[in-house]
Formats: C-alpha cells, structure tokens, sequence
C-alpha cells in the first residue's frame, strides 16, 4: 500500500509539473508543528492541484503530499474550499483539507493568508487532525 501512494503522488506530481507555468501557479507556506511548502496549478478560478511537502522533518523523512482543492464560494476577498488528496512517508494515507484563504489587502492581491484544517487517515496510525496557517503568493 505504501509503494502504491508514493506511485500516485509521483504522478500528480508529473501532472501539475507538465503544465505551463504562467498566472495559474502559486506558492505556499503552511505553519504548523509539522510545517508544509506547497506548490500549486490552479486550472481555474474554483480547481487547484497542490504539491505540499512536509518541512519540518528528516530528509528520510521527506514526506510529499498531493492535494486537490474546491473553492466552494470564490468570492472577490475570499475563497472557501475543501478537497482531498494522499500524502506518503512519514504519515501514509489519506488527506482532507477544508480551508479559508482571504486576501486582507487589496492592493497587495496576490497575497493571501490561508487557515486550514486537515483529518489526516493514516493507513499505520489512527487519524489525526491537523491545522494551520500561512500565507499564498499566486503569479
């Protein structure tokens, strides 16, 4: 089943990766006691794919997480979103992430700050819940 996950977040990450890059990607920092980079495609306004690596830990450790968000409301300062997705090595199993992500300033709009909540189903380990926060630049 672990060989299995790392397949599949090797994909995705292929995926995301042979796309153009232009406005459509962004970058992202997720704070918390397991802290989380994250790249991004947003192939539209509502759906993004994100390549999240987690950044806190050994290099053995490396531990990759793919995501796939929905903004449920996008509205003009805010988006509210959920999704699902896999992350494997250190947790193994699956991820769902339900989020805010506003944007405080409207001169500075291609930051955001983000809140997210995320139940992490670990196929090793009982489910634990995780949450942070952080901040997005999309180009």
């Amino acid at each position: 089943m672990k060989q299995s996950i790392k397949i599949i977040v090797l994909i995705g990450l292929f995926a995301v990766m042979s796309n153009k890059v232009f406005s459509q990607m962004s970058v992202a920092y997720y704070a918390s006691s397991f802290s989380k980079v994250g790249l991004s495609y947003h192939f539209s306004e509502r759906v993004r794919a994100e390549l999240r690596v987690y950044s806190n830990t050994s290099f053995e450790d490396l531990t990759p997480e793919l995501v796939f968000c929905y903004n449920f409301v996008n509205a003009e300062r805010y988006n509210i979103y959920a999704g699902a997705g896999v992350v494997a090595n250190y947790y193994n199993g699956i991820v769902i992430p339900f989020g805010v992500q506003f944007t405080p300033f409207e001169k500075y709009d291609k930051f955001s700050l983000h809140i997210e909540l995320q139940p992490t189903f670990d196929f090793d380990y009982s489910p634990l819940l995780q949450s942070s926060w952080g901040i997005r630049y999309r180009f």
